[in-house]
């Protein structure tokens, strides 16, 4: 695309890749937005063990270096940083911290910030197994809770990219202390936020939504819950109106 009006570097989630997002990059493209998805360290075909994003600063930086990219490629333009699940918490994490000068602002997508299911234990001992034993399978994530729609759970499941196995634990832990320190990094943040969740999602409940309402910093924030959708709203049948709210706020944004 030669001249955006903007430019949005989608973030994926955990056992995932960029190349999932190619409907939703087709959506801003029609809407004249240039779009980038790297895939995380050990996710899609990034190198490295699968399922292990070797930390939450490894994947911060890989967002932060298509933000340059993407920046340089399509200079005077806003740049916009749209993360989903575990893409979401790095994409909050890349924004609370030195986030390149042109970014305009963030799309937040049922953020890995809800860790209320771990148990005090878990929690205790999640950093020292991520040092000694970081590739252990520590958690089994359910497909069918991706989307209500059968031939989004189908695809999920045939496609080679996708990490099939149980979530590491090195990844697990970056997720945890990730979540953990985020309210803290929340109050200083002022860019533009929208953040959408599935109403009935039982991967990420709503209530992760509800933390970046309660603490972030930004005078511009936008928090809706599509009633009845799943975790991934851009994948549930209800997409259309979803990405056409994400594409509203970027309009409105830029």
């Amino acid at each position: 695309m030669p001249d955006p009006v903007g430019v949005v570097v989608l973030v994926h989630g955990a056992h995932e890749h960029g190349g999932r997002y190619a409907h939703v990059a087709e959506r801003l493209g029609a809407a004249g937005y240039a779009s980038y998805a790297p895939d995380h360290p050990g996710h899609g075909r990034s190198p490295g063990r699968r399922g292990d994003i070797r930390g939450l600063d490894a994947a911060v930086e890989g967002v932060a270096q298509t933000v340059r990219a993407a920046g340089d490629r399509h200079p005077g333009v806003p740049v916009f940083v749209y993360g989903h699940s575990l893409g979401g918490l790095v994409a909050l994490q890349y924004l609370t911290g030195e986030p390149h000068g042109r970014v305009a602002g963030g799309v937040i997508s049922a953020p890995a910030l809800d860790t209320s299911t771990a148990t005090p234990v878990q929690r205790a001992v999640a950093p020292l197994l991520s040092r000694l034993a970081p590739g252990l399978g520590v958690l089994t994530l359910d497909p069918e809770t991706v989307s209500r729609d059968p031939e989004v759970v189908a695809a999920y499941r045939a496609d080679p990219l996708n990490h099939t196995g149980k979530m590491v634990a090195r990844t697990g832990s970056s997720i945890m202390l990730g979540a953990a320190g985020m309210p803290e990094r929340l109050r200083g943040l002022r860019l533009p936020l929208l953040v959408i969740h599935g109403g009935e999602d039982r991967l990420m409940p709503p209530s992760a939504s509800e933390v970046v309402r309660e603490h972030a910093g930004s005078p511009d924030l936008t928090v809706r819950v599509y009633d009845g959708l799943y975790h991934e709203p851009h994948n549930e049948p209800e997409k259309d109106e979803v990405l056409a709210d994400v594409v509203a706020w970027l309009d409105a944004h830029r």
